[in-house]
């Protein structure tokens, strides 16, 4: 007893240990090329992940009849149908706060009646698909990284490798193919609300007709512009669900993991969103389109 005392003594009397001085110049040139390295293996990683997922894609061309239809459909219902909703709503408000400021601005011109071209341009062209990417990024690519994350937590995904199951086919390729499905039909009802809720502003703040509202938008607007909009919808489609998909495959056994690749799937779709709408507006206004 007396030894176990004195060793407890001799340890609570040990000099505790010198904290290395703090170099704040090297710790940067530190933390810069950590993250030099992070965007590097990112990037293969990244690369890694559209290999297999072209390789999924391949053989599902190949051979439809192996494709879980199933699990696609139930997915589109979960990722697409059921946001129609929020999309609807969403797009309403930002069509009638885009025509509002429109008839506010061009009424000091005494130019308000084109506000209808500003809705109709501005909901065609750039809100419908902008609005429904960043919901569905923030809603589908956070739902398939936490379900694609969970199963990898607790290891059903080397189950199913074990079984002979690619994840790439049972997983990735049914989310990438339900959002590629919904998508479009998504952004088509983000138009029609859109338009609706300038159509609404119109008519309330403008005294316009409905007939003369959608008059104006045909033969000043043109069809060309929802066709420039819809366009941009299956890029959007592979781009956020295969961050929320690569983002699940990369969760660790722990729910920190789990939590911080969540995080980064939403984040990233969202900027690549916003990014790719950026290229194609700069890619059509080269166009001249």
């Amino acid at each position: 007893m007396s030894r176990l005392i004195e060793l407890v003594q001799n340890a609570s009397q040990a000099e505790p240990t010198p904290k290395a001085p703090k170099r704040s110049f090297i710790d940067l040139f530190d933390r810069l090329g950590r993250g030099v390295v992070g965007l590097g293996v990112n990037i293969f990683d990244t690369l890694v992940f559209n290999g297999h997922l072209l390789v999924a894609v391949g053989r599902a061309f190949r051979n439809p009849g192996k494709i879980r239809w199933a699990a696609v459909f139930s997915l589109a219902e979960r990722a697409g149908l059921d946001a129609m909703p929020i999309v609807a709503v969403t797009t309403f408000f930002i069509g009638a706060v885009v025509g509002l400021l429109g008839a506010n601005m061009l009424s000091k011109f005494g130019a308000q009646v084109f506000a209808v071209e500003l809705i109709g341009f501005s909901v065609l062209r750039e809100f419908n698909i902008l609005i429904t990417a960043l919901l569905l990024a923030g809603r589908s690519a956070s739902s398939f990284a936490a379900e694609i994350g969970s199963m990898k937590m607790n290891q059903e995904i080397d189950a199913m490798e074990v079984l002979g199951v690619d994840p790439f086919d049972a997983l990735v390729f049914p989310r990438f193919l339900a959002l590629l499905l919904t998508i479009p039909l998504l952004t088509f009802i983000a138009t029609l609300a859109g338009l609706g809720g300038g159509l609404a502003v119109g008519w309330s703040v403008l005294g316009l007709q409905p007939v003369a509202f959608f008059q104006r938008l045909v033969d000043n607007v043109g069809v060309q512009q929802f066709w420039v909009g819809m366009s941009k919808a299956p890029v959007m489609a592979v781009v956020i669900a295969g961050i929320g998909c690569r983002q699940g495959m990369e969760v660790g056994g722990d729910v920190e993991s789990l939590g911080r690749r969540v995080t980064a799937a939403v984040v990233q779709a969202i900027f690549a969103a916003i990014l790719i709408d950026a290229v194609f507006a700069l890619v059509y206004m080269e166009l001249d389109i």
